[in-house]
């Protein structure tokens, strides 16, 4: 789908829309027209359904949907997934909070941020960090498609969630750097307007733990954020 990392504006909408709904249907009905449908169907989504919580996790049973464009999005990408019948395929929507790897995505560019002194809280601080080490969301995938009793919506996150400013503290350590200037929430909005972002995908908090996961029977090999960075600095 069109990344998210983008303004807002009603032509990028569009676009993440349908590049998430339209290719969710197109895959449902490649499905039903094939003679041996797969056994399992895993669907990405996103932890990003749940609303701003610092308050409490948010998981599978009692997590709350936010309100807005991104948790919209969220909505009819999963609906999308939902309604389409395939009686011959186990379906599985992934629920994916930040996967971190040395290969792209989050990491390289928080690593950057922090080497360059600017590793510090940003806006509040307050605002929890849900993630998950490459390796265990690919297990993940893997234990999901052996079991064969899982099904429905499952969130692709490490069970321990923590404050930004938390996260970023221990990112200066495992770092060895020793001054992180912090971001008001002002100076994120000026910067996102210039690299045409919008500051929701640092300030909205993503308190997510992965109850489902963890119920029937998943270990995670990276559980803590030391774990996860000591393994990928």
């Amino acid at each position: 789908g069109k990344s998210v990392d983008c303004r807002y504006n009603e032509k990028n909408k569009a676009e993440i829309i349908s590049s998430r709904v339209d290719a969710t249907k197109i895959l449902g009905e490649a499905i039903n027209k094939t003679n041996n449908p797969p056994k399992v169907w895993l669907n990405s989504a996103s932890a990003t359904i749940y609303r701003h919580a610092e308050d409490k996790p948010m998981d599978e049973f009692t997590g709350e949907i936010g309100e807005g464009f991104s948790v919209g999005v969220c909505q009819v990408w999963e609906k999308a997934f939902n309604e389409i019948e395939n009686p011959k395929t186990r379906k599985i929507a992934m629920r994916i909070s930040m996967v971190m790897g040395k290969g792209g995505g989050v990491l390289p560019v928080m690593t950057k941020l922090v080497k360059a002194g600017l590793g510090g809280k940003m806006g509040s601080g307050n605002q929890f960090i849900s993630w998950i080490h490459e390796e265990d969301f690919l297990n993940a995938m893997g234990f999901l498609i052996q079991n064969e009793q899982a099904s429905g919506a499952y969130n692709f996150a490490a069970p321990g969630p923590i404050p930004n400013k938390e996260f970023m503290a221990l990112m200066r350590k495992q770092l060895n750097v020793k001054i992180g200037l912090p971001a008001m929430k002002w100076m994120l909005e000026i910067g996102a307007f210039f690299i045409k972002t919008e500051t929701e995908l640092i300030l909205k908090s993503r308190r997510v733990i992965p109850t489902k996961l963890l119920r029937e029977g998943f270990v995670f090999k990276y559980s803590t954020v030391e774990q996860t960075l000591k393994n990928l600095s």
